[in-house]
């Protein structure tokens, strides 16, 4: 079950603590990787625990001219890409009337409209071999919103029309797109919080409990795998009943 026996997957975001758990779970299916993200020294690290079906790209996803490049080179790493997981995304926090339009601007170029940028670049691919699995990763407060982060809600939110989108353009060529939206998940920057800050966020999931990096895994396994050639233009939410949409 969920078996991706050579297939290849191009990870963008790599280096974090969600994009490193996909990671891990892509190659403990079969998979071939291409690792993206800005930090040389952690891709490599990424790289050399997962073994020789591995290869890493830094990328800069600001510049349109680096995503070109990404996409050109990732695929000929190993011939081809199968699966695009768009995992990348960054937060300028600000309530909104304190918000500077560079923090606006930076939070959607890199989280909407570098997803949207590569994922136009690798698709021709997909087409020409009429198989394709695309996976946007999101957010609850994509649809939930949130006080002092309109730029990344806006951000994520816009994913959903997208994915929606694209997935009706090319159902018929043997491709899905679909979404996660995790909720809020145990990852580095949550370790930040006190524990009382966890314990408010807590009250409000009724699985009682953070969610974990593998819990995201998981969920990009399924939507890779060929058991789940059936579902396109879907949202997979990931929240402990946070919230139910």
């Amino acid at each position: 079950m969920f078996d991706l026996t050579g297939k290849v997957v191009l990870l963008t975001g790599a280096t974090g603590g969600i994009g490193n758990s996909i990671a891990k779970k892509m190659i403990k299916q079969g998979a071939k990787l291409i690792l993206s993200g800005t930090r040389q020294n952690i891709l490599d690290k990424l790289s050399s625990e997962l073994g020789n079906d591995t290869k890493t790209i830094v990328t800069d996803l600001s510049s349109k001219e680096s995503i070109a490049n990404l996409a050109q080179e990732a695929e000929t790493c190993f011939g081809k890409i199968d699966i695009l997981i768009n995992n990348a995304g960054i937060t300028a926090d600000n309530l909104f009337l304190r918000m500077k339009d560079e923090d606006w601007d930076n939070v959607i170029n890199i989280n909407l409209s570098a997803s949207m940028r590569l994922t136009r670049q690798v698709i021709k691919g997909m087409l020409k071999r009429k198989y394709g699995r695309i996976i946007f990763i999101s957010s609850i407060v994509g649809y939930t919103g949130n006080p002092g982060q309109t730029n990344y809600s806006a951000s994520k939110s816009a994913l959903v029309g997208l994915t929606k989108s694209i997935a009706l353009e090319v159902a018929a060529r043997g491709i899905t797109c679909n979404l996660i939206a995790p909720g809020f998940i145990s990852t580095p920057m949550t370790e930040k919080l006190t524990n009382e800050q966890k314990s408010k966020i807590i009250v409000n999931i009724p699985i009682n409990r953070l969610g974990r990096v593998e819990d995201i895994a998981n969920g990009c396994v399924f939507l890779s795998s060929d058991e789940a050639s059936f579902i396109t233009g879907t949202s997979l939410h990931i929240n402990g009943g946070m919230s139910m949409i």
